[in-house]
Protein backbone atom coordinates (compact mmCIF):
# COMPACT_ATOMS: atom_id res chain seq x y z
CA UNK A 1 0.00 0.00 0.00
CA UNK A 2 2.83 2.38 0.89
CA UNK A 3 4.49 1.81 -2.49
CA UNK A 4 1.23 2.51 -4.34
CA UNK A 5 0.68 5.76 -2.41
CA UNK A 6 4.29 6.78 -3.04
CA UNK A 7 3.79 6.19 -6.75
CA UNK A 8 0.54 8.17 -6.81
CA UNK A 9 2.19 11.03 -4.92
CA UNK A 10 5.05 11.08 -7.45
CA UNK A 11 2.63 11.08 -10.38
CA UNK A 12 0.61 13.97 -8.91
CA UNK A 13 3.82 15.93 -8.22
CA UNK A 14 5.17 15.25 -11.72
CA UNK A 15 1.88 16.26 -13.33
CA UNK A 16 1.87 19.47 -11.30
CA UNK A 17 5.41 20.28 -12.43
CA UNK A 18 4.57 19.59 -16.08
CA UNK A 19 1.18 21.37 -16.09
CA UNK A 20 2.65 24.45 -14.38
CA UNK A 21 5.42 24.60 -16.98
CA UNK A 22 8.20 24.20 -14.44
CA UNK A 23 9.69 21.28 -16.40
CA UNK A 24 10.56 23.84 -19.09
CA UNK A 25 13.93 25.39 -18.18
CA UNK A 26 13.25 28.48 -20.31
CA UNK A 27 10.21 29.30 -18.17
CA UNK A 28 12.25 28.94 -15.00
CA UNK A 29 15.15 30.98 -16.37
CA UNK A 30 12.74 33.74 -17.41
CA UNK A 31 11.77 34.09 -13.74
CA UNK A 32 15.39 34.99 -12.96
CA UNK A 33 15.63 37.43 -15.90
CA UNK A 34 14.19 40.45 -14.06
CA UNK A 35 15.61 43.01 -16.53
CA UNK A 36 14.46 41.11 -19.64
CA UNK A 37 11.69 38.60 -20.27
CA UNK A 38 10.66 38.24 -16.62
CA UNK A 39 7.93 35.63 -16.03
CA UNK A 40 6.42 35.71 -12.51
CA UNK A 41 4.62 32.36 -12.88
CA UNK A 42 7.28 30.51 -10.84
CA UNK A 43 6.44 32.72 -7.85
CA UNK A 44 2.77 31.75 -8.18
CA UNK A 45 3.63 28.05 -8.43
CA UNK A 46 5.83 28.31 -5.33
CA UNK A 47 3.19 30.32 -3.48
CA UNK A 48 0.55 27.73 -4.30
CA UNK A 49 2.84 24.92 -3.18
CA UNK A 50 3.63 26.69 0.10
CA UNK A 51 -0.07 27.32 0.76
CA UNK A 52 -1.02 23.67 0.17
CA UNK A 53 1.93 22.50 2.27
CA UNK A 54 1.09 24.83 5.18
CA UNK A 55 -2.52 23.67 5.23
CA UNK A 56 -1.45 20.03 4.90
CA UNK A 57 1.00 20.29 7.78
CA UNK A 58 -1.65 21.88 10.00
CA UNK A 59 -4.11 19.08 9.25
CA UNK A 60 -1.73 16.12 9.31
CA UNK A 61 0.42 17.11 12.28
CA UNK A 62 -2.74 17.39 14.36
CA UNK A 63 -2.94 13.59 14.24
CA UNK A 64 -1.15 11.33 16.68
CA UNK A 65 0.64 9.46 13.86
CA UNK A 66 0.71 9.32 10.07
CA UNK A 67 -1.60 6.86 8.30
CA UNK A 68 1.13 4.42 7.27
CA UNK A 69 3.64 4.66 10.13
CA UNK A 70 3.76 4.65 13.91
CA UNK A 71 5.27 8.13 14.23
CA UNK A 72 6.16 11.25 12.26
CA UNK A 73 9.75 11.50 11.01
CA UNK A 74 10.40 15.24 11.12
CA UNK A 75 13.80 16.92 10.98
CA UNK A 76 15.18 18.02 14.31
CA UNK A 77 18.26 19.94 13.18
CA UNK A 78 18.01 23.72 13.54
CA UNK A 79 21.65 24.68 12.99
CA UNK A 80 22.53 26.80 9.96
CA UNK A 81 25.97 25.39 9.26
CA UNK A 82 28.39 25.69 6.34
CA UNK A 83 27.13 22.46 4.73
CA UNK A 84 23.54 23.70 4.65
CA UNK A 85 24.41 27.18 3.40
CA UNK A 86 26.95 25.87 0.88
CA UNK A 87 24.57 23.21 -0.41
CA UNK A 88 21.80 25.77 -0.76
CA UNK A 89 24.10 28.09 -2.68
CA UNK A 90 25.22 25.31 -5.05
CA UNK A 91 21.57 24.30 -5.57
CA UNK A 92 20.56 27.89 -6.36
CA UNK A 93 23.46 28.52 -8.73
CA UNK A 94 22.81 25.25 -10.55
CA UNK A 95 19.11 26.05 -10.80
CA UNK A 96 19.86 29.52 -12.14
CA UNK A 97 22.33 28.21 -14.73
CA UNK A 98 20.45 25.14 -15.94
CA UNK A 99 16.85 26.15 -15.32
CA UNK A 100 16.22 22.79 -13.65
CA UNK A 101 15.89 21.73 -10.07
CA UNK A 102 15.68 18.02 -9.22
CA UNK A 103 11.91 18.28 -8.76
CA UNK A 104 11.45 19.69 -12.24
CA UNK A 105 14.11 17.61 -13.97
CA UNK A 106 12.90 14.17 -12.93
CA UNK A 107 9.44 14.53 -14.51
CA UNK A 108 11.10 16.08 -17.59
CA UNK A 109 13.23 12.94 -18.08
CA UNK A 110 10.29 11.50 -19.99
CA UNK A 111 10.82 14.06 -22.74
CA UNK A 112 14.16 12.51 -23.67
CA UNK A 113 15.65 16.01 -23.97
CA UNK A 114 19.45 15.73 -23.90
CA UNK A 115 19.73 18.77 -21.62
CA UNK A 116 17.56 17.07 -19.01
CA UNK A 117 19.57 13.87 -19.28
CA UNK A 118 22.83 15.80 -18.86
CA UNK A 119 21.46 17.71 -15.88
CA UNK A 120 20.25 14.57 -14.10
CA UNK A 121 23.54 12.81 -14.90
CA UNK A 122 25.52 15.74 -13.50
CA UNK A 123 23.24 15.81 -10.45
CA UNK A 124 23.90 12.12 -9.77
CA UNK A 125 27.67 12.60 -10.18
CA UNK A 126 27.48 15.58 -7.80
CA UNK A 127 25.60 13.54 -5.20
CA UNK A 128 28.15 10.72 -5.40
CA UNK A 129 31.12 13.13 -5.19
CA UNK A 130 29.58 14.93 -2.22
CA UNK A 131 29.08 11.65 -0.38
CA UNK A 132 32.62 10.51 -1.12
CA UNK A 133 34.01 13.86 0.04
CA UNK A 134 31.88 13.77 3.17
CA UNK A 135 33.02 10.22 4.00
CA UNK A 136 36.67 11.27 3.62
CA UNK A 137 36.30 14.46 5.65
CA UNK A 138 34.29 12.93 8.48
CA UNK A 139 36.33 9.91 9.42
CA UNK A 140 35.63 8.26 12.74
CA UNK A 141 38.47 8.55 15.23
CA UNK A 142 39.61 5.32 16.82
CA UNK A 143 40.46 5.46 20.48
Amino acid sequence: MRLILTYITGVVFGLGIVISGMANPAKVLNFFDIAGTWDPSLAFVMGGALTVTAIGYRLILGRSAPALDTRFHLPTATLLDARLIGGSAVFGVGWGIAGFCPGGALPALGTGNINVLMFVGAMIVGIVLARVAQARLVRPTHV
